[in-house]
Formats: structure tokens, C-alpha cells, sequence
């Protein structure tokens, strides 16, 4: 099977190249951009629709913020070519088949709230959504009426819903920016691990979606590039060097995926003590834990009980994940160690 990083080497077309015009100019017809109508904008049926000099922004919306994560123009050439045409979304393909009849007949400009719009302020809105709803309440119609737009002109900067998400997860990844590296590979490498989770937590939506999506966006690229040269000079072969970066992000991820489950645990008992006594709830734990203490079974977690131990407790989970890191970086100092040992390989 061909990885995501072997077709990058391959001789494949730059991701949304129909969007260049002879001669390299770039045309602002997007491949997913909307039909225009002669003298005003379009909308989707049911949506919102624009008013003549202004947005239809709905009371009690959502503004956009400055700050969190950005999409920047620059990161356009960097999107690897997989990411740029799903076949099964069929509404963007049609979009595309108008915006194409647009060229041709020499619409240039979008109309007027599409104008307004940046790809950036749309990611970004997308994001706020889902954190507060998680990624399934993420769809076109209600990105644009957060943005208090009609929904076709989102597709003038964002050519699908799936490019949307891609934008999103990207956005995520440039906001856990890896360090410039510091001549310290352990510092660096640790630092980077405690950046992700933190965007991880503050995205909580983002480690079971990512599973969902390829991984290989600009920003990620970035990041990669800044963690392997973090490694530089360590005497590591290429594959190596990878491996020890994915090692560490695996870590990251299972660990975020395990504080996520405790805390979801955490809102799960609550909501089921909800209208009960703290006696109540005492009695029913006092009941669960002596049948695991007479059963036999479990003399480790009896032990475990009598010290008081509580292995999902909130206030230990950053000590917690602080030493599954450093036990990992310990073994990675260990191989390293034994590679500066190995002599180095006669010459041919």
C-alpha cells in the first residue's frame, strides 16, 4: 500500500491546480466556488440570504476573534495532492462545474459578502463550533450563518465541506507549534509533547476526528520538519529519526485519549449521582469496592486501595503523563546512547 509520504515523492499535480490560469496568476475562482447570478450574490435554498449592502448576521451569533488557530495563504502549496478532490462529494463537484461556466463567461469577483469573507475567519469560526458541539455540528449552512453569510459564499475560499475539516485539523496542529530547535533534542522533544496536548485538551473534539483524516497538511509538515531537525547531529538514520517522533506523538495521543476518557467518566458519575445524597453515593461506592476486597480475585488492586491510591484522579494527571513522557524519552536517551557507542562504519 502506498503511503501518504511515498505519493508526495511521486510526480503528482500541486493540490488545486486548476486554479491557475496560463502564466502562473492565480484566478480567485476557486474550484468549489459558487454559480453567480448576474447582480448579486447566490444562496443555498433554505439559507440565509444577503441583504443589498450588508450580511444577514443573526442576533446573539458568534463574532470572530483575532488570535487561535490561523490558515495562512502561504500554506496553499503545501496541501499534498490527496487531500485535494474527494470523488464522493458530489455537491462540490457541481459547485466546481459552475464556477468553471463562471470563468468562461469572465466573472472575476465574488460577490459582495463573499468578499468580506477570509478563509481564515471561516476555519477559525468552524473550530469555535465544534469545541462547543463537537465536529459533527459542522456543516456549510451553519458555518455561514454563524458568519451571518449566505452558504455559497463560503465555497469562494473553502471548496468543500471535506476541505473544511482538513483546514480545521491543520489549523489545530500550526496552533501546537513545535520549538526552533535548541541544541537540546530531550528539551525539545518534551516541550513539543506538552504543546499537543495542551491544543489537544483545549480541542477535545480533535484526537477521535483526526483518526478520520490525513494527517499530512501544511502545518504538520512544518512541525515535522522542526521536530526531525531537532534531531540533527544524534547520528540517527532517517527511519530512525521518524520513528522516535512518531513514538512520541503515539504517546501524546493515547494519553490525551485516556485524561479524555477519565473526564468523560468524571460528567458520566455525576450526571448518574445527580439526585443522590453524599451518603448515598458513598454507600453505593462502599458497596462496589467491598465485593472487589471479598471476592479473592484482586489482591494487587486491594492494595492498591488500601494506600488511597486513585488511578483516574484529576489532580495527578499532569504528573501522571509527565512520567510516562520522561520514561519514553529515557529510552530513547538509552538507544541514543548505544548509537554513539557504535563505531563508525569502515570506509568502502
Amino acid at each position: 500500500m502506498t503511503s501518504r509520504f511515498q505519493t508526495l515523492g511521486e510526480d503528482v499535480a500541486p493540490h488545486r491546480a486548476d486554479k491557475g490560469r496560463p502564466g502562473g496568476e492565480v484566478s480567485p475562482v476557486e474550484p468549489g466556488g459558487p454559480t453567480v447570478e448576474p447582480g448579486g450574490s447566490t444562496a443555498e435554498p433554505g439559507g440565509p440570504t444577503a441583504e443589498p449592502g450588508g450580511s444577514t448576521a443573526e442576533p446573539g451569533g458568534p463574532t470572530v476573534k483575532p488570535g487561535g488557530p490561523t490558515v495562512e495563504p502561504e500554506d496553499e502549496d503545501f496541501w499534498a495532492p490527496f487531500l485535494a478532490y474527494r470523488p464522493g462529494d458530489r455537491r462540490a463537484e457541481r459547485l466546481r462545474a459552475h464556477a468553471r461556466e463562471d470563468a468562461k463567461r469572465g466573472q472575476r469577483h465574488p460577490p459582495r459578502r463573499a468578499a468580506t469573507l477570509s478563509r481564515d475567519e471561516i476555519v477559525r469560526t468552524a473550530i469555535r463550533v465544534a469545541d462547543a458541539e463537537g465536529a459533527e455540528a459542522v456543516n456549510m449552512r451553519r458555518i455561514a450563518r454563524e458568519l451571518g453569510s449566505g452558504t455559497m459564499s463560503l465555497y469562494w475560499h473553502v471548496a468543500s465541506k471535506d476541505e473544511l475539516l482538513d483546514l480545521m485539523v491543520d489549523a489545530i496542529i500550526g496552533e501546537a507549534q513545535a520549538p526552533e530547535p535548541s541544541g537540546d533534542w530531550r528539551a525539545d522533544l518534551r516541550a513539543a509533547a506538552c504543546t499537543n496536548r495542551d491544543a489537544l485538551h483545549r480541542h477535545q473534539w480533535a484526537v477521535n476526528f483526526m483518526s478520520t483524516r490525513p494527517p499530512t497538511g501544511p502545518k504538520a509538515l512544518r512541525n515535522l520538519e522542526r521536530s526531525l531537525a531537532a534531531l540533527d547531529g544524534l547520528g540517527l538514520d532517517k527511519a530512525t529519526a521518524m520513528t522516535t517522533l512518531i513514538a512520541v506523538s503515539t504517546y501524546v495521543l493515547g494519553a490525551v485519549l485516556r485524561e479524555q476518557q477519565e473526564a468523560n467518566g468524571e460528567r458520566y458519575m455525576a450526571e448518574l449521582f445527580g439526585g443522590m445524597s453524599e451518603a448515598e453515593k458513598e454507600a453505593v461506592i462502599r458497596e462496589f469496592t467491598e465485593r472487589i476486597r471479598t471476592a479473592g480475585h484482586f489482591p494487587r488492586m486491594v492494595a492498591m486501595l488500601n494506600e488511597g491510591v486513585d488511578p483516574d484522579a484529576a489532580e495527578t494527571r499532569d504528573e501522571r503523563f509527565e512520567f510516562g513522557l520522561d520514561c519514553l524519552l529515557d529510552g530513547i536517551a538509552a538507544r541514543l546512547s548505544r548509537v554513539a557507542a557504535q563505531p563508525p562504519p569502515a570506509p568502502a
